[in-house]
């Protein structure tokens, strides 16, 4: 059954500029399954942006339910790209978020990674703590912050929490909660093109006040620095730009019922093309 009214959309509710802080670090946002055991391109830019060799990275293992055994993996693999200084911070339990260790390898630190998993832990057990803190005020003194897959969907503040695949845009396609707040004013979806997730990135992105939408498909990455978006991997990262849409139907929808969008504009960008945050546009 079609809705009886419509809707036009003011794009004035959404941030216009999403650009990070010059001041602040980079971020390396990562759709998932990134190579492991080959040329391993994106952590190995990770590693590079966070000082190379003299960096010091902290693998932050609370989304995973396998910490020790996915913290080791990522010891050897940033100790093989040559990094002297590796530590793994667990916050399995709420108390670890205040604990000095975790605070200090933060502090420390000049690269901070976190591994896949499920990314409602991730703002369950750090969230408003004293770690949480750090984190942002590390971040806002320049170091870089990385995330895969869970760690990817928790760096907008307000991320996908779950939804379903391979459908067309309904309100119930998805469900969010409030994230880590690294880069807001987007939402990210990952594992995107493996799994037929546009549908739940659109309604996601039509459903909160926010300009893009980002998808990233699996060992894929964007890297954020300033108003420059860099695409690395062998996948491709899909822009919804929500600026300019000039209808939807969200207020008038049951949950069940489609959504209508009108006037999205759509970038595809592989490996080694960038993007304006300020201008929303492709720098070919």
């Amino acid at each position: 059954m079609a809705p009886e009214q419509t809707q036009t959309v003011e794009s004035e509710a959404a941030p216009e500029n999403i650009a990070l802080p010059e001041t602040h670090g980079q971020l390396v946002i990562i759709g998932g399954a990134e190579d492991k055991e080959g040329e391993c391109k994106i952590l190995r830019e990770f590693v590079r942006r966070a000082g190379g060799v003299q960096a010091r990275i902290a693998v932050m293992t609370v989304a995973t339910g396998l910490p020790g055994e996915v913290g080791e993996q990522y010891i050897n693999i940033f100790e093989r790209l040559g990094v002297e200084r590796v530590e793994v911070v667990d916050t399995a339990h709420p108390d670890d978020a205040r604990s000095q260790s975790a605070l200090e390898a933060v502090q420390q630190a000049t690269g901070v990674f976190f591994t896949g998993g499920n990314q409602a832990r991730i703002t369950e057990l750090i969230k408003d703590t004293e770690l949480d803190a750090m984190l942002h005020r590390r971040f806002a003194e320049g170091i870089v912050i990385a995330g895969t897959s869970a760690g990817a969907a928790m760096m907008p503040d307000m991320m996908i929490v779950e939804g379903e695949a391979e459908t067309s845009p309904r309100p119930d396609v998805v469900n969010m909660d409030r994230g880590m707040g690294f880069l807001p004013g987007v939402v990210i979806d990952q594992h995107f093109a493996q799994r037929g997730r546009l549908g739940r990135l659109l309604s996601a992105a039509a459903q909160q006040p926010v300009v893009i939408g980002f998808g990233i498909d699996e060992n894929t990455a964007i890297a954020v620095n300033g108003s420059e978006l860099e695409v690395i991997g062998e996948g491709a990262v899909t822009i919804v730009d929500m600026a300019n849409v000039t209808h939807n139907n969200v207020d008038e929808l049951l949950r069940d019922e489609p959504l209508a969008l009108c006037g999205v504009k759509l970038h595809i960008l592989p490996h080694g093309y960038k993007f304006d945050l300020k201008t929303r546009s492709c720098v070919c």
